[in-house]
């Protein structure tokens, strides 16, 4: 039967292209920042100092140098064998001048630059939701299967399954197999870069265990409300497409939130004084002598994806709900 005249196989096709999308924009660079100044020539740096923002994490947006580049006679490259000197193209025109090219870490150098007007390192930022991200995003995928079942026995099996291996996936990866003890640890030696304080770091950390239980227990909790209000409201179950439709949102929230918290707790430690301010969430601004970029990259485009089809699919559904041909 054509999905035109068959609601249920449009809803089902609606949301599997939404969850395809979400499970790419996991792993998908979502938003890009980037500083130039005089001192990056564009030449060298044609990006500037880049850096892509994805959910598990930040990581480095700098190309590796290429042939004939300034950046590429900047930078030692690896040797090709033990006994090989470094390669000189002059001498050697047969081998390849992009083979061990390395580019700079811009993680590494973003961090570098906000130590001098006081900014923490940027791992500090998001401490709890970047490891828990995948528990989050396996709890979407759950309530989107679920809405995409058209029987309510169906559903709540789908729901009821996918949520109990969330959980314990969850309650194995972070205590059974150590990960959450790792991660303070990882947090405390990076937060400890600059920042040699040793007893707030230990606050801090303390902090990041305790709000961490606190979460993986409240996602516990909202998933045993969501299967209550799954098996005993009706219109409850488009909930489980609204939901996941508004990542796009979470997204831009909680990046501002965080961005906010950088710029308005500086540190004495910089070389610089800079008055408190809120780092530019989209578009382009002015920090010193750097100029700030912050633009949406191809994974936010993902989100909007899973958002269109989601709610797409929703209308449907609810529609189909008011005219009493849901099941």
């Amino acid at each position: 039967m054509p999905a035109q005249k068959n609601p249920n196989l449009l809803v089902a096709a609606l949301t599997a292209i939404a969850l395809a999308a979400m499970i790419a924009a996991y792993f998908a660079p979502i938003w890009w920042v980037a500083l130039t100044a005089p001192n990056y020539p564009k030449d060298a740096f044609p990006d500037g100092i880049r850096i892509h923002f994805h959910f598990n994490g930040v990581f480095n947006g700098c190309k590796a140098a290429g042939a004939g580049s300034r950046l590429n006679d900047e930078i030692i490259q690896k040797d090709f064998t033990p006994g090989d000197e470094r390669y000189n193209p002059i001498l050697d025109k047969d081998k390849n001048l992009n083979q061990g090219a390395k580019g700079l870490d811009c993680v590494h150098e973003m961090n570098t630059i906000n130590h001098y007007v006081g900014m923490f390192p940027i791992a500090t930022g998001a401490p709890v939701e970047k490891p828990l991200a995948k528990f989050f995003f396996a709890f979407f995928a759950s309530m989107m299967l679920a809405f995409a079942m058209r029987e309510k026995k169906m559903r709540l099996i789908v729901l009821g399954a996918g949520f109990a291996a969330t959980a314990a996936w969850m309650l194995i990866d972070q205590f059974a197999l150590g990960h959450l003890n790792a991660h303070v640890a990882a947090y405390m030696k990076e937060t400890g870069t600059y920042f040699k304080d040793a007893e707030l770091i230990q606050a801090w950390s303390n902090n990041v265990r305790i709000i961490t239980y606190i979460v993986i227990a409240g996602l516990i909790f909202i998933m045993g409300a969501v299967f209550a209000g799954v098996a005993y409201i009706r219109r409850f179950q488009l909930l489980l497409a609204l939901v996941p439709a508004l990542l796009p949102i979470y997204f831009v929230i909680t990046y501002a939130g965080w961005l906010w918290f950088f710029g308005h707790n500086l540190h004495p430690w910089g070389a610089f004084t800079v008055k408190p301010f809120m780092p530019t969430v989209f578009g382009e601004g002015k920090v010193a002598q750097f100029s700030t970029y912050s633009y949406p990259y191809w994974g936010y485009a993902l989100l909007l994806l899973v958002f269109a089809a989601l709610m797409l699919a929703l209308l449907i559904r609810r529609k189909q709900l008011c005219e009493g041909t849901a099941e």
